[in-house]
């Protein structure tokens, strides 16, 4: 049984110089006071009560571990009601992994939003393109994008990201446009360095998943510079629409092969455990999925 449930007890038992009256406060029987105190005298080896048929004193061991126990019991007393704080309250901190690329759209919005709605909630936000091991890390929640194959996450998924090919009208009056995603390997591409240095850009071809082998004439850690040089007619993007819309809506880029481009690419939110988790992270991905699923539709 647990130590501290015992010394609870005996607790109990001192203040009220009584195990009938102690059993009644814990709302226990007398006979499993009795056998409580019994067992944390056997634990500790000494007597911690004098017993009488009328009533019951402390042994000097008794008046000892009242008065070292009292610190203990009232941390652990705070602690265990903080505990129930963030179970049914939203409170603390949340750490969260997210792509670089996040941290330049609309998340830190979002974060800042659900701060103002969750005053006593703060946040810790790690942007890195690795693949983050949330147990080793303590991260409450990483932010994802692509199919998640790890079977330890719980993955909620928050909204499809729809992907696009393409690079600049200078690029495509220079190479010609590809009406094939095998046509993509005689191209200079540019691509996330996390694909390494034979990368692979996955489409679909009458609904069947193909990899395509690409010839990247840069890479980087996230998307900005890719973008930028796609623009300067060096090669050609294959990423989030969401990154490159406003180019597009301008000419500056120009996409293709869209009948082809892959359809798993969801933006998921990844996180450890499905039960026991704080009120914090529960509303966190509950606020998450709500706006950016709003985001997400398109507008009327």
């Amino acid at each position: 049984m647990d130590s501290l449930d015992l010394i609870r007890t005996f607790r109990e038992v001192a203040a009220h110089g009584s195990f009938s009256r102690a059993a009644t406060k814990l709302n226990m029987s007398k006979a499993t006071v009795s056998k409580y105190v019994a067992e944390l005298e056997s634990r500790f080896g000494v007597r911690l009560l004098n017993r009488s048929t009328r009533s019951v004193s402390l042994t000097d061991a008794g008046a000892l571990l009242l008065e070292r126990s009292k610190p203990v019991m009232e941390m652990v007393e705070l602690t265990q009601a903080e505990l129930h704080e963030h179970a049914s309250r939203p409170t603390g901190r949340l750490r969260i992994s997210a792509p670089h690329g996040m941290g330049q759209g609309d998340l830190p919005k979002l974060l800042a939003q659900f701060l103002g709605y969750y005053p006593e909630v703060s946040i810790s936000l790690h942007l890195s393109n690795r693949t983050v091991d949330l147990a080793e890390e303590a991260i409450d929640v990483a932010l994802r994008f692509g199919p998640i194959t790890d079977d330890n996450l719980i993955v909620r998924k928050l909204m499809l990201m729809k992907l696009v090919v393409c690079a600049s009208p200078v690029y495509w009056k220079k190479h010609g446009m590809p009406e094939h995603p095998s046509d993509l390997a005689r191209h200079d591409v540019l691509t996330q360095s996390r694909l390494g240095p034979h990368p692979l850009w996955r489409f679909e071809v009458e609904g069947k998943p193909l990899d395509v082998a690409v010839k990247s004439r840069m890479d980087a850690t996230e998307g900005a510079p890719l973008i930028e040089a796609a623009m300067q007619g060096f090669g050609v993007l294959y990423m989030p629409t969401l990154l490159v819309q406003s180019h597009i809506d301008h000419g500056e880029l120009v996409p293709v092969l869209q009948d082809y481009v892959r359809s798993d690419m969801w933006l998921s939110a990844a996180y450890l455990q499905r039960r026991h988790n704080s009120a914090a992270l529960r509303a966190l991905l509950d606020f998450l999925e709500t706006r950016i699923g709003m985001r997400a539709k398109p507008k009327k």
